[in-house]
């Protein structure tokens, strides 16, 4: 399947996007499980005689799963790719089943969002097990489906992930394009990803502070976001972009 690109919205009109889609990163965006991640590294490659802290951890935050085992091989975990991530997902799990740490406004912008009509989908570098615990401890069927970092061949920051979001939305609307869509992500890596994409990129930094970048929006907080604030950041990413329909 081939994802769509900006390229492929129709620049000869002039009539601004209308939102129909919102693509939420889950770690940091959706829920804050970064200490989570982060503790459960640096117990892992502490138990194998290495030495890893909170300052090199934040260098992980959003990356891709496998970049990361590697990152902690090197840092001196002695076990495979494949077992450092079911470790550290199964940390992770083991802590939201004891506390989920929604982000502020996260929750009640997702159900506003669902309540009027715009589709949502989880893009996020977790694989589907961890976000699957996630979104089922919500209350409402909020998200139309999960891109996992299991499920894609290049992770955040390539825009693959949310590439293949814009694909699976387009199944059911073939007029959908990149033009109607927004990202809510928080890390360097997802913000890179969600722009290169081409989809209006809100940030909302948590973990990691962001470098300015006028290819996105940046917001200190999901509390007190409506859908006009998102339908607004897309009309802007339109005009500055040139992208209409």
């Amino acid at each position: 399947m081939h994802a769509p690109s900006a390229a492929a919205v129709n620049p000869t009109t002039t009539t601004t996007p209308v939102l129909k889609a919102v693509l939420w990163d889950m770690d940091g965006t959706l829920v804050d499980t970064e200490p989570y991640w982060i503790n459960a590294e640096i117990s892992l490659v502490t138990a194998h005689g290495g030495h890893w802290d909170e300052e090199m951890a934040h260098t992980l935050v959003g990356s891709a799963l496998e970049n990361s085992a590697v990152v902690l091989q090197n840092a001196g975990v002695k076990l495979s790719v494949r077992e450092i991530i079911d470790h550290l997902s199964a940390e992770v799990i083991a802590g939201i089943r004891k506390v989920i740490p929604w982000r502020p406004g996260a929750r009640e912008l997702l159900s506003e969002l669902h309540a009027q009509g715009v589709r949502c989908a989880l893009v996020t570098m977790s694989e589907r097990t961890l976000a699957t615990e996630v979104v089922n401890a919500l209350d409402g069927d909020y998200f139309e489906f999960l891109v996992t970092g299991d499920e894609v061949t290049h992770g955040k920051p390539h825009p693959e992930p949310y590439l293949k979001a814009v694909a699976q939305l387009r199944q059911s609307d073939p007029e959908l394009t990149v033009a109607h869509c927004a990202a809510m992500e928080d890390s360097v890596p997802g913000v890179a990803s969600a722009v290169a994409s081409g989809v209006a990129t809100i940030a909302i930094p948590n973990a990691v502070a962001l470098a300015e970048d006028p290819r996105r929006t940046t917001w200190e907080t999901l509390a007190g976001k409506t859908y006009d604030d998102v339908a607004t950041v897309i009309a802007h990413h339109s005009r500055k972009s040139g992208v209409a329909l």
